[in-house]
């Protein structure tokens, strides 16, 4: 193990500080306007899952931790990328003046959807694997831990569909009547993104090795 410290019940306090501050964090996207503060927390929250796996000090919490960095690392740039498109052309980051850019972006709509649901760790994404090894080894540290990594996971898969409804949903907003179509860079960002994380599920030893060999 990394951290040994003596007595193990040091590591408690951290322990519960970083699976309270997934939900607190997770909460605090519930009721967030503005679209890039709410992808920061959410990388927050994953961020808590990763402590978590650290410090329970296993071969599959490090591999889990790992698996997840690399996999949040490629959902969160490219959900700021995705924010940043809406950006340039509304020039606003407020949920409810940017909804109904489905009308507007259809394509760009699917990049949304695909990535929100990467972000939710449905599968094929790596983010899966990820949070199923923290989940299990966390389990396995302490049964009551399922409670918090369930409420998490649950507040995670809302707040992920709150931000994807309030985008693209809805009336497009009347100040907004001509917005500017999307560019072949755009969608070539999004695609480099999302290759990695459909490609790694095939072959997800080149992360989970890292840990193992």
């Amino acid at each position: 193990p990394m951290l040994t410290p003596h007595p193990h019940l040091l590591l408690y306090p951290f322990m519960i500080l970083a699976m309270w501050g997934i939900l607190m964090t997770s909460s605090i996207c519930l009721r967030q306007v503005d679209l890039k503060a709410l992808i920061a927390y959410s990388s927050v929250s994953h961020m808590g899952l990763v402590a978590a796996a650290i410090l329970t000090q296993t071969p599959w919490g490090l591999t889990g931790a790992m698996t997840l960095m690399i996999a949040h690392g490629l959902t969160s740039s490219a959900l700021f990328s995705l924010a940043n498109t809406n950006y340039e052309r509304t020039h606003t980051r407020t949920l409810l003046l940017i909804r109904g850019l489905q009308l507007a972006m259809p394509l760009m709509s699917t990049w949304w959807l695909l990535i929100c649901l990467t972000n939710m760790a449905l599968p094929p994404s790596i983010n899966l694997i990820g949070e199923l090894l923290i989940i299990t080894t966390l389990f396995n540290w302490s049964s009551f831990t399922i409670i918090l990594t369930g409420i998490g996971t649950l507040i995670t898969a809302s707040y992920t569909l709150y931000m994807f409804l309030m985008t693209q949903r809805g009336a497009i907003s009347t100040q907004f009547r001509l917005l500017s179509p999307t560019q072949t860079r755009e969608h070539l960002l999004m695609m480099l993104h999302l290759l990695p994380l459909g490609l790694l599920i095939m072959k997800p030893s080149l992360i989970t090795g890292l840990i193992t060999c």
